[in-house]
């Protein structure tokens, strides 16, 4: 697969199940419940001041990505199932198959949960690159590892 079909199947199937495990239940939030309450008081600790966090890069996240999805065969098999209802809907947009574009997309967006927030998470980053820049290069060749696994 190229590294534009990855971009234009994954972002439309990954960013609306990201984008569903955003919201919220009708009940409100998801909360953890309250620990139980200890009748010492608890003794505050300083707190060291915090670094900033450096900026991680959509290249770095496709290659944890490609370890995280590499590293387990079930995820990897998986990935390469995406690939192969890429290319069906490719097929199926150029006979204009509304219908079964719209049940191939259910399908990899069922599939794509699969594999983890950071995969959903990279997908949803993919939409703000250009294709032709370097970091797009970059990326799409780290999937291109992946690819390969689906060869074999």
């Amino acid at each position: 697969m190229n590294f534009k079909l990855i971009v234009a199947v994954l972002t439309i199937v990954a960013v609306p199940g990201f984008v569903q495990a955003q919201t919220p239940t009708p009940f409100g939030p998801i909360r953890a419940p309250n620990p139980p309450k200890s009748s010492k008081p608890a003794k505050r600790a300083k707190a060291a001041p915090a670094a900033p966090a450096a900026p991680v890069t959509t290249a770095a996240a496709a290659q944890k990505v490609v370890k995280t999805i590499g590293g387990d065969k079930a995820k990897t098999q998986t990935y390469c199932d995406i690939g192969k209802l890429g290319n069906e809907i490719q097929d199926a947009e150029q006979k204009k198959d509304i219908n079964r574009i719209d049940q191939l997309n259910k399908k990899m967006d069922e599939m794509a949960t699969k594999l983890g927030p950071d995969y959903a998470a990279l997908m949803s980053r993919l939409e703000d690159i250009d294709p032709n820049s370097e970091e797009a290069l970059e990326v799409g060749s780290a999937l291109e590892s992946l690819d390969k696994l689906c060869a074999k």
